[in-house]
């Protein structure tokens, strides 16, 4: 069921995050003061709040977490197990290729459709588009792993929408100089339905390295636990959480 969660999530998400920004490519014929700036704020709207509305919608089924690198964090801080993390990027992966090929369909005649392709921007090389990538997703995991620690009892708020706006603002740094990707699902399913792969692993390595940055951070320096190495394999290995002491008292004691 929890696969499901995710793909459908994935889905949903997708198709209504790509689909706002394809629409940026749509002629603007009676609003002659739409600019660039207007389409960044309003896409990275659209990631954000799609976000913490799968959020709200699936949280409490599959934890949500509908990108690649937010399960690798999550994996690292030993909140879910190998397999059940394999599982998830592999339902993420799919949802975000199902739902690409039909706005596919759906935008077909539009001209110049690029399907939400991440790419690099016109005076921006590999390597600093990596570390924008790398810059984005850290911010984006780290809100994550905050806000859903367990041990904490000082949040107060929708802990989805904190993390929607962590999408926003990270979309708002990055869409001008990578098209934003901070989630490999969703940079593959439009390389894939594009059939365009040109430095496609820097939306792969990039929030890889800033998610597990994050999870490592706080998970050892932020916010340490000083449960074992035996309690973190209980975790990776059976995915029974509730076996990973989370020490209430340590956020106190720290």
């Amino acid at each position: 069921m929890a696969m499901v969660a995710e793909f459908l999530a994935m889905s949903l998400f997708i198709f209504i995050s790509i689909g706002s920004a394809l629409g940026f490519n749509f002629p603007v014929v009676a609003n002659k003061t739409s600019t660039r700036s207007q389409d960044n704020v309003k896409v990275s709207l659209a990631f954000g709040l799609s976000i913490a509305t799968m959020a709200q919608s699936v949280g409490h089924i599959s934890g949500a977490h509908l990108n690649p690198a937010v399960t690798l964090g999550l994996l690292l801080s030993c909140q879910i197990s190998i397999f059940k993390a394999l599982m998830y990027i592999l339902a993420q992966c799919l949802g975000a290729v199902v739902a690409t090929a039909i706005l596919s369909g759906v935008t077909s005649s539009l001209p110049g459709n690029s399907l939400g392709l991440n790419a690099l921007s016109e005076g921006i090389n590999a390597g600093q588009g990596l570390g924008i990538e790398i810059i984005a997703t850290f911010q984006l995991v780290l809100c994550v792993l905050a806000t859903t620690d367990r041990r904490r009892n000082d949040v107060s708020g929708s802990a989805p929408l904190a993390i929607g706006l962590s999408v926003a603002l990270g979309h708002l740094l990055a869409i001008d100089y990578t098209g934003c990707g901070i989630n490999p699902a969703r940079s593959f399913g439009s390389a894939l339905i594009a059939n365009n792969f040109e430095n496609h692993w820097i939306f792969w390595v990039g929030p890889i390295i800033g998610g597990a940055s994050a999870a490592l951070i706080y998970d050892f320096i932020l916010a340490p636990r000083t449960s074992d190495l035996t309690d973190r394999m209980k975790v990776w290995t059976s995915g029974q959480v509730e076996e990973y002491d989370l020490e209430g008292d340590d956020m106190n004691s720290r």
